[in-house]
């Protein structure tokens, strides 16, 4: 996620903090560099050139250039700019005073509206909603359907009428709501592939008559200024209340993160991480300018450890920990919870310091999958006390985990390695460590 922009930045502050003494002329080529990055991410021209004014003026203030550590200085600023930039606060989904909450979803065929409908409806589900989804989009031949099967993958209700008037469906998908007990609609609406006044004319009167409490806006984050553009034309017809940026674990520029809330007054909500359905996250603009600044994110990084981690199989592993017992059953129940968390490279991108070294790194996912297939080979006497692995059972592993006998030993090592600096620890607190999953401590 916005990969090239965050080493571009960080370059420019690694020279910055190296400078023993700031002037206006270093500060001044600092802020080209940071204009010229910014600008190859595809952010607003507009925008980057108040950004640079608001950063500048601030920057050559007397504080800043006699202070200690000016180049930390310069960073802060640029942090608190862009924090400001992204929206400042973080904007929450409004809720109906009496239920149901009415959510639409708006934006241009192929922005991944039916996808995120789902993601919605799943991210409302932990937080205790009872969700229905809507297929409004009666022009697209097989949005019904795949509403339908993410629907059936997570459990939520799908209310359609199949090929019919969408103000219709719409307004008749309250009273089933109602009817059923749930809480919460989220209506997928129809796109095109550009904006057209007939699109622009049937949302207006979805809107008229439904009186959604929260319309949200799908942007492809992959699109840069043509997402901004057509937000614009969006929020002038329809006033909506927030901005979602789907598919913002690809080769995203950043432009339309860091340029959509200038221009459109509207805040980000929430963004789409990756293909899962789990993966979707609340925006929140200083964890996201800490992203962007390669500070990592460690709230967030806790907040999903929290979400997948079974607590009391924490507590247990904790125990385990203090005495140096762990197994490797125990190894492969940590693993499990970090597949839950997401993708590996995800995970690491949000620990602070971490995210430039895996640039030109390769982080093998498939390792992982390996490593569970090598241990589900084995016996439980075999996980529970590795030291009976001799040289036959090895090879029996590695047979029917579709690896080679390399591969077992490599794994049994670093599981010794592992057990031996456990013992080391042993004498030191724990506390907190067994709620991390293994190996992130």
């Amino acid at each position: 996620m916005l990969e090239e922009l965050t080493s571009k930045l960080e370059s420019t502050f690694r020279r910055l903090r190296g400078y023993g003494k700031l002037t206006e002329k270093n500060i001044a080529d600092s802020l080209k560099e940071i204009r010229r990055a910014l600008l190859e991410a595809d952010v607003n021209y507009k925008v980057v050139k108040d950004f640079v004014a608001s950063v500048q003026k601030k920057a050559v203030g007397e504080e800043v250039l006699r202070s200690v550590t000016p180049g930390q200085m310069i960073v802060k600023i640029v942090h608190d700019e862009m924090v400001r930039l992204l929206g400042g606060t973080t904007a929450t989904l409004k809720t109906a005073g009496i239920p149901p909450t009415i959510i639409m979803l708006v934006g241009l065929q192929g922005s991944g509206k039916t996808t995120f409908a789902a993601k919605l409806a799943k991210y409302l589900q932990k937080k205790n909603r009872k969700p229905l989804l809507v297929a409004a989009d009666v022009y697209r031949p097989a949005a019904i359907q795949q509403l339908k099967i993410l629907g059936r993958s997570i459990n939520v209700p799908v209310y359609e009428e199949g090929i019919g008037d969408p103000v219709k469906i719409a307004f008749n998908a309250i009273s089933y709501a109602r009817q059923h007990m749930l809480d919460t609609i989220i209506l997928d609406t129809a796109g095109r592939l550009h904006i057209d006044e007939q699109m622009m004319e049937e949302l207006v009167k979805i809107k008229k008559r439904i009186r959604p409490h929260e319309i949200l806006f799908v942007a492809d984050g992959m699109t840069g200024q043509d997402a901004v553009n057509t937000a614009s034309q969006f929020a002038e017809r329809l006033n909506f209340d927030g901005v979602v940026l789907t598919k913002m674990d690809g080769d995203a520029r950043g432009g339309a993160a860091l340029s959509i809330k200038a221009i459109t007054g509207k805040p980000i909500k929430f963004m789409g991480v990756g293909e899962k359905l789990e993966d979707i996250e609340q925006f929140h603009p200083d964890r996201m300018a800490s992203r962007i600044l390669g500070m990592g994110d460690v709230v967030t990084l806790v907040e999903k450890a929290q979400e997948t981690i079974d607590q009391e199989k924490a507590a247990k592993l904790e125990q385990k920990l203090r005495k140096a017992e762990f197994d490797l059953e125990d190894f492969l129940d940590q693993l499990q919870q970090i597949k839950k968390m997401g993708s590996l490279e995800s995970i690491l991108r949000m620990i602070p310091g971490v995210g430039s070294q895996l640039k030109n790194a390769q982080v093998d996912e498939k390792n992982l999958v390996r490593v569970e297939a090598i241990i589900n080979s084995m016996t439980k006497e075999e996980r529970r006390n590795p030291k009976i692995l001799n040289g036959s059972r090895r090879k029996r592993i590695a047979m029917g985990s579709g690896t080679r006998v390399q591969d077992v030993n490599q794994l049994m090592r670093q599981f010794e390695q592992m057990k031996k600096m456990m013992k080391q620890m042993k004498n030191k607190s724990f506390r907190g460590f067994g709620g991390m999953p293994f190996g992130m401590g």
